[in-house]
This record gives C-alpha cells, structure tokens and sequence, in this order.
C-alpha cells in the first residue's frame, strides 16, 4: 500500500501540535506565550513560543523547527555515517518547561522528522523519526512517575508491546549524565532513527507519542504546582537544575544538531533554566526529603 503521508502532512502535524499544546498550557499558567518566528539563512526557520516570568512556569519554550540544508551535520550522521553530507530535511516540535514550584517537575518532549535526500542514481531518501519525553522532578512522587510512564507505555501500546520497555530503557540510558553516575529523572521514553514501520505507522507512532504529552504531564502539574513551599526548596531545585545545563551542553544531540547544522542560537538553547546554582561536591543531609530524591527516584526501575 502506497503511504499517504508526505512532508507537508507531517509539517501540518507539528505546526497543530504546538498551537494545541500551548492553549492548554496557557490554560494552566493564565499568561499567554510570547510569539518569535525565525527565519535560517542556510533553509528553512520556525516558531518559538516562550513564556518567563509566569504564573505557574518560571521559564518554558515550545518551539517548531522545519530547517533543511546541503551537508548533513556531522551529529545527525553520526549512526548512518553512509549518508553523510547528503541535502538533508528536518521538521519538529520540542518542549521544556520549568515551573518556579519546586515540587512540579521539569518536563520536556520532543517529536521530529528526518530525511536525507536521495545522493545519485543507486540511492534512495532515508527518512526516519524520533521523540519521547521524560520527567525531572526535584522532590518525587512515586504516583507521579507512575502516572508519566504508565501515559507513555498508552501511547506506544497500539503499535506493539515490545516497544514501550525498549524504549524506556533507552530513555533511562539517554537521559544519564556519565560524569555524575546518576539519571537525569525518572526517565519516560526515548527513540531515534526510528523506521522499523512502514512510514504512515511511523508518523502515527510519532502522532501518537505527541498527543499523549498533555496527558502525562498536566495532571501532575496540576497537583503539584499550588505545594507550599520555602527557599531551602527554592535552593535545591537550583541546584538540581545544575544537571540539566550540564546534560542538554555535553550530552544531547538536539542541542549539537542545532548548533552544528547552523540553527538559532536563542531557539536551541530556550530549554536553559533561569536561575541555576553549582556548588562544589555538595551533598543532601541523610534521611532528608533531597536525599530520597538520589536513593528513591534516580536509580532506574520499573514504575509500572
């Protein structure tokens, strides 16, 4: 069967996406998300909708992103290195959000498309998805985690029941600072270079993961960001945040991409926290509420 979807249909996808996902945030916060189009002088450009200083999310960015070039940066073929400096296409949706409430976790989900054009006669375009999202609480709740992964294990569930523990593993192998020992969060799910399936179940499995985040998430914000709270929560959820610049600066492969491939500075980098602090080889106080996030929340398990 030939597949209906195209580039222009999965664009459509994504531009609604963010539009859908930004109206229920803007629900929760009261604010509304500022509006920054860009354009890329090497192809292409996008939307990024920002939001400081709100009611409830102290910084966040949902951006779209549709950029296309003529040489293939070097992170993107870094596993199909047969198809580097290829004219390439890339199109996605991707959110951090980091409410001031120390209890309401970090959150982030990204969903996106890559193809890399046809190279000669004996070539044909490989395309390819990727996305996922993941929680990074700074106090845990065990019925958050469970919630968060049990609305991923949902939206993976019409597609396979092999694929919700491949893929949270490796989320929970993704999302690890190697330098620390030690996970990011409590994981959700993660997959790249994903065409195992024909490309309309690919892009309904994209679909699927993108229209599940609203789920995942708002529940739990909504139960979390009214929690009292005072500066020595303030200062640890400073703290933690720490991990997540050094994550998204060493480690992930967004950020490289973007950086790489010549993309905006601004829109790469809008998942920064605001207010963040390092301190030299600190530790939490045994027994205390920081502490049970180290024994009871980062180490990998199974939450449903």
């Amino acid at each position: 069967m030939t597949a209906t979807a195209t580039a222009s249909t999965i664009k459509a996808y994504l531009q609604d996406l963010q539009h859908r996902i930004v109206a229920a945030l803007e629900g929760v916060d009261g604010k509304s998300f500022l509006t920054d189009s860009w354009e890329r002088p090497e192809g292409g450009g996008g939307i990024s909708r920002i939001i400081e200083e709100g009611n409830v999310f102290e910084r966040g960015g949902v951006g779209f992103s549709h950029v296309m070039g003529k040489n293939l940066p070097p992170s993107a073929a870094a596993n199909r290195p047969e198809i580097a400096g290829r004219e390439w296409e890339a199109m996605g949706v991707s959110l951090v959000l980091h409410p001031r409430n120390p209890y309401a976790p970090t959150v982030h989900m990204n969903v996106r498309f890559f193809v890399a054009k046809a190279d000669g006669q004996n070539q044909e375009p490989v395309w390819w998805f990727g996305g996922g999202m993941d929680l990074t609480p700074y106090y845990g709740f065990a019925e958050d985690a469970t919630h968060f992964h049990r609305s991923c294990r949902d939206a993976l569930a019409p597609f396979g029941d092999e694929l919700h523990p491949r893929f949270k593993k490796w989320c929970d192998e993704y999302f690890y600072l190697k330098h620390r020992k030690e996970a990011r969060g409590v994981g959700g799910i993660f997959f790249d270079d994903f065409n195992a399936l024909p490309l309309d179940e690919s892009f309904a499995l994209m679909r699927s993961v993108g229209d599940g985040f609203i789920g995942a998430y708002l529940p739990i914000l909504e139960l979390r960001k009214d929690t009292p709270y005072g500066e020595r929560e303030r200062d640890f959820q400073a703290y933690r945040r720490g991990r997540y610049v050094e994550f998204n600066l060493v480690f992930d492969r967004g950020t490289l991409f973007g950086l790489q491939s010549g993309g905006r500075t601004e829109s790469i980098l809008m998942s920064m926290p605001p207010v963040v602090k390092w301190r030299y080889d600190w530790q939490p106080p045994d027994g205390s509420p920081e502490a049970r996030l180290y024994s009871d929340f980062l180490p990998h398990k199974e939450w449903i």
